[in-house]
């Protein structure tokens, strides 16, 4: 996956959007994917390629796409004014009793369901920029209401991913194997909690794929395909 691309083009993204009011009644709302994902499904590489696919074909050219991962917890930090040093506290994971403890007694930091509300306002602004992609965080549940988004899960056999995460990662496979497991552990938690829903049923997204059988570049043929017949306006 490009990283240092997508972060670079997120910051773009956000500089071109700073200045616009979060509803704009003058300009079109392009399309937002949110991504739903196993741990290891491919989600990354396959964001970068979707927008290669799309931009081209896209009649609102000039406007840059962006991908939201890890970066969106910068986003949040900014969009907030928040400590940076609470990036560390914001992932898809649970909040430890010993620390929510901490958080009511000593007030070292907000509550991570302040923070997790601070997240929600923020991908609610990104997906009403549109041209975007959303990466985890439950982003398919807090922006369902949205007219301009298409809801994607990817999926993929467990001993696929956990070849995949030692390939990117240069893990031993037991490391992979202890990170596919606690990743989808903390994830689904993350779901459960936040939003009493099975982030695995189908019923919540446009497609779901399994990246076992379809290659990265079909993968993301597919999803491109979809996103410009559902909004074809937006698309030649």
């Amino acid at each position: 996956m490009k990283v240092s691309g997508s972060l670079e083009k997120a910051k773009i993204y956000i500089e071109r959007h700073s200045q616009e009011s979060d509803v704009s009644h003058n300009k079109q709302i392009g399309p937002c994917i949110t991504i739903s994902r196993q741990a290891g499904a491919g989600s990354g590489i396959i964001a970068e390629k979707l927008i290669d696919l799309l931009k081209p074909n896209s009649k609102l050219s000039k406007e840059e796409w962006a991908i939201f991962d890890k970066n969106l917890i910068e986003k949040v930090i900014e969009d907030h004014k928040l400590p940076k040093q609470l990036a560390k506290f914001m992932g898809e994971s649970e909040e430890p009793f010993l620390l929510q403890v901490m958080n009511e007694v000593f007030g070292i930091h907000p509550p991570l369901i302040k923070l997790q509300r601070k997240t929600t306002e923020t991908i609610l602004r990104i997906a009403n920029k549109g041209n975007c992609i959303i990466i985890g965080r439950g982003a398919n549940f807090i922006t369902s209401y949205l007219k301009n988004c298409f809801h994607v899960r990817l999926v993929a056999p467990t001993d696929l991913r956990i070849k995949n995460v030692q390939e990117f990662y240069g893990n031993t496979k037991q490391d992979a194997i202890d990170f596919v497991n606690s990743e989808d552990k903390k994830r689904n938690k993350f779901i459960d909690e936040h939003y009493h829903k099975d982030a695995s049923n189908p019923i919540f997204y446009d497609l779901t794929i399994n990246t076992g059988l379809l290659s990265i570049d079909e993968t993301a043929s597919i999803i491109s395909s979809a996103v410009m017949a559902k909004f074809s306006k937006f698309f030649f």
